[in-house]
């Protein structure tokens, strides 16, 4: 389910990448990120800039396999110049919005989830452009806000990120993700009726599934939608307080494993 729209999804990158840089004017590049420990906030804003231009090549040349990813994972650039950097992160998300429209989201081209059109990097970039954006203004203690139906969509994508194999297959050494009476529960208690805010996840089958919808569970997250993305993400709330009621070791044991396409 992706309720936002390609467009919007091109117009976001462009957005979020804008609101990163305001939040980095002006800033002393080599600030510590607390949310991404080892890096600076010159390193936060190169893997952000590597990772448009790095999708961009994808899309650009209809690539059909993996193309290095070096720009992304590059650990050096700790002192950038902050001109040079802000341009060149303006110039990667305007690049890459131009190759998604010029694509079209139903291209083949190859993504890190098999047998996803084009559509998928759009959607990543823009949500992948969010979180970072929320480390920025962490390190500079600037205010950090997403519109609703962007976070609800993020919330989303990690949604079904989480019932793919790698996140509850077994693991040596981890308790087991899947069992009896194991539901999760995200309410976000600032959106309208109409905008279901509710996510029920159910790990009592022989693979996760979720729905969009209020329910009994184990354990209960309830806070601002803002603030369940960035939890989700190991992020500190931004706008509010989170109340977790019942089994909070569930919740991040379910946490972490959904998140295994961030691990290094």
């Amino acid at each position: 389910m992706t309720p936002l729209s390609f467009e919007r999804y091109c117009a976001e990158i462009l957005t979020q990448t804008d609101l990163l840089r305001s939040h980095a004017q002006g800033a002393d590049p080599q600030l510590p990120v607390p949310t991404c420990p080892g890096w600076n906030l010159s390193q936060l804003l190169w893997h952000v800039g590597g990772a448009h231009r790095w999708v961009e090549t994808i899309v650009r040349t209809r690539a059909q396999g993996p193309v290095p990813d070096d720009l992304v994972n590059d650990q050096g650039h700790t002192d950038e110049d902050p001109d040079a950097l802000d341009t060149w992160l303006a110039e990667g998300s305007a690049a890459l919005a131009r190759a998604l429209r010029a694509a079209g989201p139903g291209t083949a081209v190859w993504t890190v989830v098999p047998d996803e059109p084009l559509l998928f990097w759009a959607r990543r970039m823009t949500h992948e452009t969010v979180v970072h954006r929320a480390d920025a203004a962490l390190t500079v203690g600037a205010e950090y806000a997403v519109e609703g139906d962007v976070a609800a969509d993020a919330l989303d994508e990690w949604m079904r990120f989480s019932t793919m194999p790698e996140a509850y297959a077994p693991r040596p050494g981890e308790p087991a993700l899947l069992g009896p009476g194991r539901t999760l529960h995200f309410r976000a208690t600032d959106t309208p009726p109409e905008a279901r805010g509710d996510w029920l996840v159910d790990l009592t089958g022989e693979a996760p599934a979720w729905h969009r919808a209020p329910g009994e569970a184990a354990v209960t997250l309830r806070g601002p939608l803002t603030d369940l993305l960035l939890h989700v993400y190991g992020r500190p709330p931004a706008t509010g307080s989170l109340d977790i009621d019942g089994d909070g070791g569930l919740l991040d044991l379910w946490r972490r494993r959904a998140g295994f396409w961030l691990e290094e």
